[in-house]
């Protein structure tokens, strides 16, 4: 069973009298530990697309799957709790918590478990030595570099062992020498570490990291390339 499955996936707004169609009748089943990244021109519904995966947002029509789990299924509470518990999130902006040092920023999607505090502080610690932060537990986001921030953000999104990454441009804000060392540890999460990777880039030189490339145009997948 694919880890991903979309079936006649659907996306809509309305704008007051407008409705904007962002995704139209998009198939799409993704394996257990792929890496792939998504491209597609700005309001090509890539991001859309992304969001409906993680659970953050619903389709207008047709069932997203993910790990088994019909997320149509689930609302409110149990939404959050399943995301807090198979996906894991990373931005283009880090969001990390200015106030909180990168330990704790790290522990945050575990509060939504039902782990101890010393449990959640020894994951914590295993997520940041995984991406070789573990010497800058103490240090806000502040005290550290754009590179070393979305490090702490790709902490964050594994201390809760998800089995899915949804990445959405986490390298548009970076140059291009700490871009390639952050796609170097996407590339370590999924080989080594058996984690599914989703990409949104606008960058080809990114997406050359993933194992294979969708497009999307207009609301459509409309190419697959090797």
């Amino acid at each position: 069973m694919p880890i991903v499955s979309l079936k006649e996936v659907a996306k809509s707004y309305r704008k007051g009298r407008e409705v904007i169609d962002v995704l139209d009748g998009i198939d799409l089943d993704i394996e257990e530990g792929d890496f792939l990244a998504l491209m597609g021109p700005s309001g090509s519904g890539k991001t859309t697309l992304l969001n409906l995966i993680g659970g953050l947002d619903n389709p207008t029509v047709g069932s997203v799957v993910v790990g088994g789990q019909a997320l149509g299924d689930l609302s409110g509470r149990a939404l959050a709790r399943w995301r807090s518990r198979n996906i894991g999130f990373v931005f283009q902006f880090y969001n990390l918590l200015p106030v909180l040092n990168a330990q704790r920023n790290v522990e945050l999607p575990l509060l939504l478990t039902n782990l101890s505090g010393a449990q959640r502080r020894k994951n914590a610690q295993t997520a940041l030595m995984i991406v070789g932060l573990d010497d800058r537990a103490s240090h806000k986001p502040g005290e550290l570099s754009g590179g070393q921030q979305q490090r702490v953000a790709i902490a964050r999104a594994i201390v809760a062992d998800p089995a899915l990454l949804v990445c959405d441009e986490p390298t548009g804000d970076l140059d291009r020498e700490t871009a390639e060392e952050i796609l170097d540890l996407l590339g370590i999460l999924n080989r080594e570490h058996g984690k599914t990777v989703i990409m949104v880039t606008h960058d080809p030189k990114a997406a050359d990291h993933a194992s294979h490339i969708l497009h999307l145009d207009k609301g459509q997948l409309v190419e697959q390339a090797a």
